[in-house]
């Protein structure tokens, strides 16, 4: 299925156009209607004769509105040029056509809307302006087609036209990494948050688990729409109502995606190729609103270097205007974008370029570097570099087999890409416990390792006498499988690191209250004072899980807790006594500890798990890994 969006001047009839092609009216708030003007995003949907069915984004013209036309123009299959035979080009027909050209839409038809008011002769002088406007741009060999709203005529060719001209265009890219940017939130009696939005990359089926990103929260899909029409299964290309369960309506919002849980990343910072538009160069640090897909975040443009060489022959701090360049663009904000993505720059109420995002979360570069010129150049021709680099974000963590089968290139071509992006840092190859290395890349570890410091910080302050997350805990926070937690986590020192079976911030020490040390150091001394037959101690998880984590106990389970020192000896004596070969009963042991039976067990369980003793029928013997 495709996404037609319009484009065009205000109040040149673009929401009547959608209207009378489709009966549908795109304008669905009151004041849109009250005022005659779109200011919001509309949408719509119709059958074509070839029996195709298409989905419409209808934009708003003014420029007052120019962000709500960027979030509904920008994932488009083709787009309708909508100018007035009456008055021609305008100030928003040149920019959104401007903005259509940066982002790269190659497929549009011009329609004359109003032709019920000019004659042929007027018309025909109109097309000769238009297409003396479009000759430098992408569109410049766009099909016309001269229509009425009012009187109908010229709505059916319309329709074969735009039926000729999907003829040509691609289908919808599915390589299963499912993103919908979202244009629309709203809620529903009976039904709860709604979303919509146009779905790139993959399907979404209901009972899919999916979280908004960034930083937005995971949620159960409950139910999807396209068209109005319920289906299990929503395809790459099309308009989505998805209904998700467990989430406010105020969690989520226009310019958030919604993807598989851990397949898109906080982009914090991204390096791109810019093309800046004439006469508006772009200044080194240059603060602009920076548009990606629905999402509208401000930001900074680093110049790293122009494609032109200044007069003085010296690199200048801007990118002049009608050239290319190569820029770094921080963003006071996350979004969620991944490599490939194109975006409008603007400045105030006028755009000033745009360009397609080469690398996300990218390490600062040195401004004006040749080397750093020469490998983004290389990753815009689709090396085998930028290749593989792109299939590892779609996948990652991801292992070297894994990835070679996803991205077609010589087997020496992808050892050689491995090298290079491991030498300068992108990709980090980090050993796992079996098997392959585990393979991420720069943002990916920075997004792991955002989100496994922001975890562990909370638990820390949500347990303040705790040494460590549990493991486990920690890995289901991440959504990680076993094996990839470990070689990723390992590979985060120091500044998260292992404590026992579980992680802690490097610099995390749980710190006693006054009243806390004091029933410490009781407890202590009682431990100490009971040796082997200490008395049951009433201890709560939390001052227990610090006395474990200090080292300072041994909780040997069913209330036997030890000192240390009374393990350590008990330690010793069990292993003097095994040495030979023998063996050591419940009973013999009971009596060589002078202890109950109860602590005994406790004991040689514990023993057990520390690996210092096995079971052997009934009885305990000298682990393997201790013997002489």
């Amino acid at each position: 299925m495709f996404v037609i969006g319009t484009a065009g001047h205000v109040d040149h009839g673009k929401s009547a156009l959608i209207h009378a092609l489709t009966g549908t009216n795109p304008d669905r708030l009151r004041e849109e209607q009250e005022r005659g003007m779109t200011i919001e995003l509309g949408f719509a949907w119709m059958t074509l004769p070839s029996g195709r069915e298409v989905s419409i984004v209808d934009v708003p013209g003014h420029v007052r509105f120019m962000r709500h036309m960027l979030a509904g123009i920008s994932a488009v299959d083709l787009a309708l040029l909508v100018i007035a035979a009456d008055e021609g080009v305008m100030p928003q027909t040149r920019e959104h056509l401007e903005i259509l050209d940066l982002l790269e839409v190659r497929n549009a038809i011009v329609v004359l809307t109003k032709c019920d008011l000019v004659d042929d002769d007027w018309a025909a002088l109109v097309e000769e302006e238009v297409r003396t406007v479009l000759a430098d741009t992408r569109l410049a060999d766009a099909p016309f087609v001269r229509v009425s709203s009012v009187t109908g005529a010229g709505l059916d060719d319309l329709r074969t036209a735009i039926d000729v001209a999907l003829d040509a265009t691609t289908e919808p890219r599915d390589i299963g990494r499912p993103r919908l940017g979202i244009d629309r939130v709203f809620t529903m009696a009976g039904f709860g948050t709604v979303v919509t939005g146009t779905l790139l990359d993959g399907r979404l089926r209901v009972g899919d688990t999916v979280e908004v990103a960034p930083n937005g929260p995971s949620a159960r899909i409950r139910g999807l729409q396209t068209h109005r029409h319920e289906v299990q299964e929503a395809l790459p290309g099309t308009r989505v109502a998805v209904n998700l369960a467990g989430v406010a309506v105020e969690d989520v919002a226009r310019g958030q995606v919604l993807a598989p849980v851990g397949r898109v990343t906080a982009v914090k910072a991204f390096d791109a190729l810019l093309h800046v538009l004439p006469d508006r160069p772009i200044r080194q640090n240059l603060r602009v609103s920076v548009h990606v897909g629905s999402a509208e975040v401000q930001g900074r443009v680093r110049v790293l270097g122009s494609r032109v060489v200044s007069i003085d022959g010296k690199d200048a701090d801007e990118v002049p205007g009608g050239t290319d360049g190569w820029a770094q663009v921080i963003l006071a904000a996350p979004i969620a974008a991944v490599p490939g993505d194109l975006f409008v720059l603007r400045l105030s109420d006028e755009t000033v370029g745009g360009g397609r995002i080469v690398e996300v979360n990218p390490p600062r570069h040195r401004r004006h570097s040749a080397a750093t010129v020469e490998r983004l150049e290389a990753r815009a021709a689709g090396t085998p570099e930028s290749r593989l680099l792109a299939a590892l974000e779609r996948s990652e963590p991801a292992t070297a087999s894994t990835l070679r089968a996803a991205v077609e290139v010589s087997a020496e071509q992808f050892d050689a890409a491995i090298e290079a992006l491991t030498t300068e840092g992108t990709v980090h190859v980090l050993p796992a416990p079996t098997g392959e290395p585990v393979l991420l890349t720069q943002g990916g570890r920075a997004r792991i390792f955002d989100d496994a410091m922001r975890t562990l910080v909370a638990f820390h302050t949500a347990r303040p006498l705790r040494w460590a997350m549990p493991r486990e805990e920690l890995r289901g926070a991440l959504r990680l499988p076993s094996r990839e937690f470990a070689a990723i986590l390992g590979g985060l020192a120091p500044d998260i690191e292992a404590r026992g079976d579980g992680f802690a911030e490097a610099t995390w020490t749980p710190t006693l209250t006054a009243e806390q040390q004091v029933e410490v150091d009781r407890i202590e001394s009682a431990l100490r004072e009971g040796g082997t037959q200490p008395p049951r101690q009433n201890i709560d998880i939390e001052t227990m899980a610090y006395l474990e984590g200090a080292g300072r106990v041994i909780d040997c389970g069913d209330g036997t807790v030890l000192s240390r020192e009374a393990y350590a000896s008990i330690r010793e004596r069990v292993v003097t006594l095994l040495r030979d070969g023998r063996e050591l009963t419940l009973a013999e042991a009971r009596d060589a500890l002078d202890t109950n039976r109860r602590a005994a067990q406790a004991i040689l369980e514990q023993l057990d798990r520390d690996g210092v003793t096995r079971r052997h029928g009934d009885a305990r013997v000298l682990h393997e890994s201790l013997r002489g």
